[in-house]
């Protein structure tokens, strides 16, 4: 039975407490996660606080998700994420290559027509 996740105010930042007690994840291991997982990158405050953004919530709760319930460990959960995100990235079609020919011939139409 999946719990619910919890309800994630709607603030900017959340200090290292508020995002501990948000995910139900003590905060040294929201510390060690941040080096484990780059999908957790929270900023600095000028004193040096972590300030967790709604992203990294996010990414918390998935990889507790992962790693607790799922019960991967987390080299099974860093490649889990790795080929999501593969997945979700759109293949760039790649532009047909022109010789060098075929270039100058393409910048001179370009030229007249931008001469007329």
């Amino acid at each position: 039975m999946k719990r619910p996740e919890p309800e994630i105010p709607d603030k900017r930042y959340f200090r290292i407490g508020e995002a501990s007690h948000l995910t139900g994840v003590e905060p040294y291991v929201l510390r060690y996660w941040e080096t484990e997982f780059q999908g957790i990158r929270p900023s600095r405050s000028r004193s040096g606080q972590r300030l967790y953004r709604k992203q990294d919530i996010e990414s918390v709760l998935e990889i507790k998700d992962l790693l607790h319930t799922k019960r991967y460990t987390i080299a099974g959960a860093k490649q889990y994420l790795k080929a999501r995100q593969a997945k979700s990235v759109p293949e760039v079609e790649q532009p047909e290559k022109l010789t060098l020919q075929e270039l100058r011939e393409e910048l001179a139409a370009i030229r007249e027509l931008l001469s007329d």
